[in-house]
């Protein structure tokens, strides 16, 4: 029988600690962008769907960036779903992410399970880790949940027995869904139902890609002849595949079968371009034809593969998000578009919902590892076919849709966030199955509940700086009519700026800093404000008074002292303000500037000295800036500036060709 039981999964883990304090006014830079001659391009129809309301910000979620290294042996919560054939392990405090699905009767376990968690700057708003199925709602990219907690309960699946269901709020497009997970009883395949639902009465921009790590020494196979290829020079074209000629960006050499992820030079993407009305699946099978297939109802309509490439970059990245020695890993992914860079708009009212299954594949290896792509296709295609029928998964899905998508939680494991709660009692919306309880509401929502409730914002408690943003249009309308004072003119400034009006949003901050007691707040958001539009000098001004506002609490609130200290030594190095750079330098605590990333911006300020051989030292020295984002070149371009001589593999992160 199927069981769903609570356990411990230890591994050697790096903590999260804490958010960023300051508010995430801009968006990183688009890593996955599509340049604007490739956009023009490009069939009208994707053209619409990448250019379908981009990201202005990160809000109201925060940047997740205080994690660090060093990992120590850490107990995580874990949701066991098991029956006689496989045993699937969540970690519902992260994401909700499938760490591990052991097949039994073979002892082999069908995904790449990461034998340690380490943070990494992948995510939307940061924290990240490799390994294990994914569940990616939001925007392009990896989710801001992905090291959020999900509430999770056991609910009656399809058959009687019982499924995991995971729920969240997802904060950028407001937006619940829901993930249920089940394993028919003597199923080989794990069943994933998802359901994201838009209560409001306005259209909104939906994003969705289930991404399964699996060992990169594997074939990929799926029904497709060509693919969409993007590498890191932000190019999205049209190639045959698994040959394809005259790929300059990522990929292996012209003429490589690019179906094996170890072939790749560079990191890449490939989406496939699966024809109508063919049957929805990717496998990765090893050199005995066995592995992983995923497939799924029609909904899910994109295939992709993920590549991190030979050369030393994507190397050093495998080896950053894991343990050296450990085998690097491919990432097939399946998503609601052809691509990740397109968005679908779903109406007001409306919901997508559709039904995935992973489980083992055995193929005979002559064919599925041969060079005639379409009979590895076709064997891959009749393996599945007799393992789990397409017509099988159609009815599993109707089943589910009909009588468990609805159903009511039975039994608590996990509890997510409050800000379900608080839009829930906000907007009165009726969720059946995902239920955001009132018991949920925390610190945080508090002072929202109370705005909904009496129209006024609480004022934070002296010396306080403001609670965390909210930033959809019902709660900047009660923004604009509740009373002013500093910190609700800070709110409706965060609030304005989101939607885009950002001279109104100025003008609040500027009003509430009249009156301010703690100014830092709002200096930083006008120091943000400065610098987007074209004004470096006097955004360096504001970061660096900002900066000055919170000295006297620095060692207090060393948190708050490294975000704005940071920002503020970047602004004026970039403004041309070297000496105040130093100046401010000097009042940073000493446990910050210890930290690899103040190493790094110590380099630069070096560097602006003209001291180019002590800004050499710190890099002979060794640190490491635990949150790196994916695709940042900074390191090499520092280094250059310090020296000719090659980059030492260390601070090797380029993942684009030179």
């Amino acid at each position: 029988m199927t069981t769903v039981r609570r356990a411990v999964l230890t591994l050697p883990a790096a903590p999260l600690g804490p958010d960023n304090p300051l508010p995430a006014l801009r968006t990183h830079d688009g890593t996955h962008a599509v340049d604007e001659q490739t956009l023009a391009e490009l069939p009208r129809d994707m053209a619409r769907g990448i250019g379908h309301a981009p990201l202005r910000s990160l809000l109201p979620a925060p940047v997740r960036d205080g994690y660090g290294r060093a990992r120590t042996p850490t107990d995580l919560d874990a949701i066991v779903i098991e029956n006689d054939r496989l045993r699937a392990t969540v970690l519902p405090g992260l994401g909700g992410r499938v760490h591990s699905l052991h097949h039994k009767p073979t002892g082999r376990e069908l995904l790449y399970r990461n034998p340690v968690f380490q943070p990494a700057a992948f995510a939307l708003n940061g924290a990240w880790f490799s390994g294990g199925i994914e569940w990616n709602i939001g925007a392009t990219g990896h989710t801001t949940l992905s090291c959020s907690p999900l509430h999770a309960a056991v609910v009656r699946a399809p058959d009687g027995g019982p499924m995991l269901r995971l729920w969240e709020w997802e904060r950028l497009r407001d937006l619940p869904f829901q993930v249920d997970l089940w394993l028919p009883e003597g199923s080989d395949f794990l069943h994933a139902a998802v359901r994201v639902r838009n209560p409001h009465e306005r259209p909104a921009p939906v994003y969705w890609w289930s991404n399964t790590a699996v060992p990169e020494d594997r074939r990929v196979i799926v029904p497709a002849d060509s693919a969409w290829h993007h590498g890191y020079e932000r190019g999205l074209r049209r190639v045959d595949f698994p040959v394809a000629e005259d790929v300059s960006e990522g990929g292996a050499e012209d003429g490589a079968d690019r179906s094996y992820p170890l072939g790749a030079d560079h990191a890449a993407d490939w989406f496939y371009d699966l024809p109508d009305g063919q049957r929805r699946w990717i496998a990765a099978l090893d050199a005995d034809g066995t592995g992983l297939v995923q497939t799924s109802t029609d909904a899910l309509r994109g295939r992709k593969l993920f590549v991190w490439g030979r050369e030393r970059g994507g190397r050093r990245w495998q080896e950053w998000l894991t343990e050296p020695g450990t085998p690097g890993y491919a990432e097939i992914q399946a998503g609601l578009a052809r691509t990740q860079l397109e968005h679908l708009e779903l109406p007001g009212g409306g919901e997508f919902s559709w039904l995935e299954a992973y489980g083992p594949l055995a193929a005979d290896p002559a064919a599925a590892l041969g060079d005639d792509w379409g009979a590895a296709r076709a064997e891959v295609e009749s393996g599945l076919a007799a393992a789990l029928p397409r017509a099988e998964v159609d009815a599993a899905y109707t089943a589910w849709r009909e009588q468990s998508a609805d159903a009511e939680p039975e039994t608590v494991l996990a509890v997510g966030s409050g800000w379900g709660a608080l839009e829930v009692l906000r907007g009165h919306h009726s969720l059946p199955g995902t239920p955001f309880p009132e018991s949920t509401l925390g610190p945080e929502q508090e002072p929202w509940r109370a705005l909904l409730d009496t129209g006024v914002l609480p004022v934070p408690e002296k010396g306080a700086a403001p609670g965390a943003p909210l930033v959809s249009a019902p709660w900047r309308d009660m923004l604009e009519t509740a009373p002013a004072d500093p910190s609700t003119e800070y709110h409706l400034g965060i609030a304005q700026w989101h939607a885009g009006d950002r001279a109104q949003a100025v003008r609040s901050w500027e009003r509430g800093l009249r009156e301010a007691a703690v100014r830092w707040p709002l200096l930083h958001c006008l120091a943000v404000a400065d610098r987007e539009d074209g004004h470096p000098a006097r955004a360096a001004e504001r970061f660096a008074e900002a900066f000055a506002d919170h000295a006297d609490r620095a060692a207090e609130d060393e948190v708050v002292a490294a975000a704005l200290g940071r920002e503020a030594v970047v602004a004026l190095l970039a403004a041309g303000l070297t000496g105040r750079a130093r100046e401010l330098w000097v009042w940073l605590p000493e446990e910050v500037r210890k930290k690899g990333a103040f190493r790094l911006l110590e380099a630069r300020l070096l560097l602006a000295e003209g001291r180019a051989g002590e800004a050499r030292a710190v890099f002979d020295a060794g640190f490491e800036v635990a949150d790196l984002r994916e695709g940042a070149e900074i390191l090499g371009e520092v280094w250059s500036e310090c020296t000719d001589e090659p980059l030492p593999f260390a601070y090797e992160f380029r993942m684009r060709p030179s």
